[in-house]
């Protein structure tokens, strides 16, 4: 039977679709092995050699192995698909200081276009990571040699029966955080602690449209640990054109549109860092004073993603090529 012209269409743009994917995969995997390998002998060096200079050489190899690497998966981003990734607000390259960068958080697809718009321009992104991930093959020995914290959290469930275990999760943060001390950083925190997803914002009975309530309480620890060495406060919103897509939809040319609003705060304007801060963890008032600050950012976070939403540009033909601003 003779396939209609619509069907050939269909075809035609469904294979374009799975070579665009199957060539990002192959890139990606092999991008992965060659930069890991040398991450891996150079953090063993820093590890091995305790004298400062050669720590600070490997210091800037890890640093630029990892720009390389994410450079290469921006680059696909621009040449393997017509998305188009609009920044309002972008902060000036090559501002010194460390930086808490905080974002709402609906897509694995987040992580490289964040990677992509601050690559260069802010230290390298650091994300705290659950323990399990250090087993990830080659990608946890790689957020390893780069000093991705690792953590460990534990539920409200087994610190009633395991009360010894109170507080661990804190300290953690604060020795995964010692490690930045030495080194340019920008730490990397989804407020809302998991994807967004009308299932999960239904459950929670979410205040914002757009939104999953925040948990301000890894903000917090952060900055307990680190409000002295953190300059500035960038705050990330980001919406896409229609759902939330998945990386395999990324680069199979399904995702026409990114928008992001960056805007740049001094940490001096978040109540941890101001005089009249306080112990997160013990002072209710405080606590209490810290989650207002967090609500009220968000409802502003909310009204950013209408605002992104309704100055969205049509989505282009799966052919069209766009540019990235």
């Amino acid at each position: 039977m003779r396939k209609s012209g619509n069907e050939l269409s269909n075809y035609a743009t469904g294979m374009k679709r799975f070579m665009r994917t199957l060539l990002a995969v192959v890139l990606i995997g092999a991008s992965t092995v060659v930069h890991v390998l040398p991450l891996l002998v150079v953090a063993l060096v820093k590890a091995a050699v305790r004298v400062e200079p050669v720590r600070r050489w490997c210091d800037q190899w890890l640093m630029t192995l990892a720009e390389s690497w994410i450079g290469l998966n921006s680059w696909m981003i621009d040449n393997l698909t017509d998305t188009r990734i609009v920044v309002d607000g972008m902060p000036d390259a090559g501002l010194g200081g460390n930086y808490l960068v905080i974002s709402n958080h609906q897509s694995w697809v987040d992580i490289p276009v964040l990677q992509k718009i601050f690559n260069r321009r802010l230290p390298l992104l650091r994300f705290f990571l659950k323990s399990r991930l250090i087993w990830v093959p080659l990608l946890g020995l790689a957020w390893w040699a780069l000093d991705f914290p690792f953590m460990k959290r534990y539920s409200k469930q087994t610190l009633a029966k395991r009360p010894e275990l109170a507080g661990r999760d804190i300290e953690a943060t604060r020795r995964a955080c010692r490690k930045f001390s030495d080194i340019p950083v920008a730490v990397m925190n989804f407020v809302e602690g998991t994807r967004f997803s009308p299932a999960k914002h239904a459950g929670q009975d979410s205040p914002y449209r757009h939104l999953l309530k925040p948990r301000a309480g890894g903000i917090a620890f952060v900055l307990d640990a680190m409000g002295d060495n953190i300059d500035t406060l960038v705050d990330v919103t980001i919406s896409y054109c229609g759902p939330a897509p998945s990386l395999p939809d990324l680069f199979a040319n399904k995702v026409s549109e990114i928008r992001v609003s960056v805007r740049t705060l001094p940490i001096s304007q978040v109540p941890q860092c101001r005089a009249e801060g306080g112990d997160y963890t013990t002072d209710a008032e405080y606590r209490a004073r810290f989650q207002r600050w967090i609500n009220d950012l968000w409802r502003e976070k909310d009204l950013t993603i209408d605002a992104l939403r309704s100055r969205a540009g049509p989505s282009p033909s799966p052919d069209a090529r766009s540019g990235n601003s």
